[in-house]
């Protein structure tokens, strides 16, 4: 998971005055009548897709997958009809949202729906799960306070969200060194699990990714060093194309972003090859 910055400009106005207008509908509905409207509606959603994907660069916001061979869908962060606050608890949610572009995360299958870890049989994700942290409040239809509840799962939207993570020398997702107490350490297992950030083939594409930057940077290691040797060498390699060519692996657009700039840091590296803001 790397932040993901929600962009309106690229929204063409027709679909953001098409949801406009679905939650007007919605809020003179009676509220027997708003699940029906927002089931029948959710063209209104999907239709925020492909804009959703130029934010991220196609690729799924929670676990940074690529689209390319698979469906994804527009989850809903709070979910619309429905919220899953513990194996026991469940409530309405927040139909309010249901059209809100705001809440609107681009998501892999694999993140969104339920299915079962290949390797452990247990179940994981998003589907209607949004648990709170103890003591939080809850917003609903008649108190929409969402800006003071404190969600247990991290939000790739949020700058704070996604400092908490980073990809581990193993590849798989932990806390990170700004992850401090055990409420936080706790939100970053929970969304790891619900989210399926650590399946067996994500996983593995993760570390498939470390391990072309490890590959890349004891190549480009090795030829600095002959380099350094010889004139003749450092006047015949183009030494620059291939930092750069290693520096463009840590852009936003490439699959796996957080594996390739973990390895990065891991060898030490990470102000010499990571693009910098300025640059991305």
């Amino acid at each position: 998971m790397i932040f993901v910055k929600r962009d309106p400009g690229l929204i063409p106005e027709k679909v953001i005055k098409a949801a406009e207008r679905a939650q007007r509908i919605l809020e003179g509905l009676p509220a027997n009548e708003r699940a029906a409207f927002i089931k029948k509606k959710s063209g209104i959603w999907k239709a925020f897709a492909p804009y959703l994907s130029k934010m991220s660069y196609g690729k799924c916001w929670y676990s940074e997958s690529p689209e390319v061979h698979s469906f994804f869908d527009v989850d809903h962060y709070r979910p619309k009809l429905e919220a899953k606050r513990s194996a026991e608890t469940i409530d309405d949610g927040y139909e309010w949202l249901a059209f809100s572009w705001g809440n609107l995360r681009l998501s892999a299958q694999r993140s969104n729906r339920l299915s079962s870890d290949e390797e452990t049989d247990e179940t994981q994700g998003k589907a209607s799960w949004f648990p709170l942290m103890e003591g939080s409040p809850k917003a609903c239809w008649t108190n929409r306070c969402v800006g003071d509840e404190k969600p247990v799962l991290l939000d790739p939207a949020k700058k704070e969200d996604v400092r908490l993570i980073e990809v581990k020398a193993d590849g798989r997702i932990g806390a990170s060194r700004f992850c401090l107490g055990s409420k936080n350490k706790a939100r970053v297992e929970t969304s790891v699990k619900i989210l399926g950030l650590d399946l067996p083939k994500l996983l593995e594409a993760r570390r498939r990714a470390m391990r072309d930057i490890k590959n890349r940077v004891e190549d480009l290691l090795s030829i600095m060093e002959a380099a350094e040797a010889s004139d003749t060498v450092a006047s015949a390699i183009p030494i620059q194309e291939r930092v750069n060519s290693l520096k463009e692996k840590t852009h936003p657009r490439e699959p796996y972003t957080a594996a390739a700039r973990s390895q990065l840091q891991s060898m030490g590296l990470t102000a010499a090859l990571c693009l910098q803001p300025e640059e991305v």
